[in-house]
C-alpha cells in the first residue's frame, strides 16, 4: 500500500498541469503571432536595430517577456501597464485614469526610453521587450474591460464544460482549441493590400484603444454568466481573434519603424 501511495504522488508530479499563471493577457501563442506578423512589416533599418538590441532574438521570442517577469516582485510596478479599465460607454480620453499607470502610459514610457540617447542599450532592450508585449495587449478587447469584473476575469463561463472566464477564453482558450502554432497562425493571416495596411496603421495609440474598446462592448454582450461556450462560440468569434492579432502586429511594426 505504501508503494502505491508513492507511485500516485510521483505520477501527479510528472503529469503536465495546464497553467493559467498568465491568464491576464494574450496567451503565449497570441503574443508570438503578433511578433511574427510584425516582422514582415519592419523596415531594413528597424530590423537591424531591433536585432542588435535584442541580441538576435526575434520579436516572437521576446513577446512574452512582460508576462514572465510578473513572477518577480521587483517588476510589480509594471503590472497595471497591461490593461485599462473603463466603462463600456466611455472612451479613453474621458475615462478615469489609473494613478499607477495603464497601457497608454506604459507604451509611451517605453517609447521614451527607447529613443533616449542617454539610455543604455540594456534599458532600451528591456523596454523594447515590454513595448512589443503591450502593443499586443492593447488589441485584446478584454484588456480594456470593466474594473468591477477585472476585465472579464470575474465574468465566469464554461469553456467546453470546464470552468473558465471571458478573459481567459479570449486570451488563450480559443487559440489553444484552434490548435495551430504561432507560425502557422501568422503565416495564414489575411492577405492585405498596401492601402489596407496603411489604413490599419493610421491613428494614435489612444485611437487604437478606443477602437478595441468597441469590440469589448460586443464581447461582453456575446455570452451570459455561467454559459457553456463551445465550438459555436469559436465559429462566431475566432476570426475576430485572428484579425486583432494581425492588426496588432501591423501596428507594432509601425511603432517600431517610427522609433528606429
Amino acid at each position: 500500500m505504501k508503494s502505491l501511495y508513492i507511485y500516485i504522488i510521483v505520477a501527479l508530479l510528472i503529469i503536465p498541469v495546464k497553467s493559467h499563471a498568465f491568464d491576464d493577457f494574450w496567451g503565449q501563442t497570441g503574443h508570438r503571432v503578433v511578433g511574427k506578423v510584425a516582422d514582415a512589416y519592419l523596415s531594413g533599418k528597424t530590423k537591424r536595430e531591433v536585432k542588435r538590441l535584442l541580441k538576435r532574438q526575434s520579436l516572437a521570442f521576446v513577446s512574452t517577456f512582460a508576462d514572465e517577469i510578473k513572477s518577480d516582485k521587483r517588476y510589480n510596478e509594471f503590472y497595471t501597464w497591461h490593461y485599462i479599465n473603463m466603462p463600456l460607454d466611455e472612451n479613453y480620453e474621458n475615462s478615469k485614469k489609473n494613478s499607477k499607470g495603464d497601457l497608454v502610459t506604459g507604451i509611451e514610457y517605453c517609447k521614451k526610453i527607447i529613443v533616449d540617447d542617454n539610455a543604455s542599450d540594456d534599458d532600451k532592450a528591456f523596454y523594447l521587450k515590454l513595448l512589443i508585449h503591450l502593443i499586443g495587449d492593447l488589441h485584446q478587447p478584454m484588456h480594456i474591460g470593466l474594473e468591477e469584473d477585472r476585465g472579464g476575469n470575474d465574468f465566469k463561463v464554461k469553456w467546453h464544460y470546464e470552468d473558465s472566464n471571458m478573459h481567459r477564453v479570449w486570451d488563450s482558450e480559443m487559440i489553444e482549441k484552434y490548435d495551430m502554432t504561432y507560425t502557422e497562425l501568422a503565416d495564414n493571416a489575411d492577405v492585405l493590400s498596401k492601402k489596407q495596411v496603411k489604413a490599419i496603421q493610421e491613428g494614435s495609440v489612444i485611437d487604437w484603444v478606443n477602437e478595441t474598446h468597441q469590440l469589448t462592448k460586443k464581447i461582453y454582450a456575446s455570452a451570459k454568466p455561467d454559459e457553456n461556450l463551445r465550438y459555436r462560440y469559436s465559429y462566431n468569434h475566432f476570426n475576430t481573434v485572428r484579425s486583432q492579432l494581425q492588426i496588432a502586429g501591423i501596428r507594432l511594426a509601425k511603432v517600431l519603424n517610427e522609433l528606429f
